[in-house]
């Protein structure tokens, strides 16, 4: 038995993954045209994400990393715990564009935008590989996004579920007896 026996269906295949962040990346490289800007990736969920988009953006950039959690080991959002952020100099004075790897609740992105203008940022604005709108509990919209997703439990290109499944080159719905028993 492997990982992919735990999904129920796929939602989004590799090569539609390709095209949606092909099509984020032009966005990202003509809001950002002529001036440079720190990619701030929200470990872990976004790493994988985040190496694909910046590679097709040619723009000038930085790349920083961030560690925040609300998930734990269950499936619904609980407090956040910010590990780490950015020095000061990665900070202070820039235009960040915030990297995750979906957008829930919202409750994440929108403390982490706060973080980060409280330490001194210019202008955060926000991508997303994943939004859920329909779990939406704070206002909040990503700036940037490359797909939609109804309100199911997903998993792969980065997402996990008690750290498992980020391995998956695809994102798919995990078959809801292995996250409700």
């Amino acid at each position: 038995m492997t990982v992919h026996d735990d999904i129920e269906r796929v939602l989004y295949a590799e090569d539609q993954i390709k095209t949606g962040i092909d099509r984020v990346a032009a966005e990202v490289s003509r809001a950002y045209a002529g001036r440079d800007f720190t990619v701030v990736s929200v470990l872990k969920g976004s790493c994988v994400f985040a190496s694909d988009l910046i590679r097709r953006i040619p723009n000038r950039l930085e790349l920083a990393f961030l560690a925040a959690s609300s998930y734990g080991a269950g499936t619904e959002s609980g407090e956040l715990r910010i590990d780490f952020v950015p020095t000061g100099s990665e900070i202070e004075g820039r235009d960040l564009l915030l990297v995750d790897d979906i957008l829930d609740t919202g409750r994440t992105l929108a403390k982490l935008k706060v973080e980060l203008r409280a330490r001194g940022a210019r202008d955060v604005r926000t991508c997303v590989f994943l939004d859920k709108p329909s779990r939406r509990s704070v206002e909040m919209e990503a700036d940037f996004k490359c797909f939609e997703v109804e309100n199911l439990f997903v998993v792969g290109y980065g997402l996990d579920y008690a750290g498992r499944y980020r391995n998956l080159p695809y994102v798919g719905a995990l078959r809801r007896e292995l996250y409700t028993t």
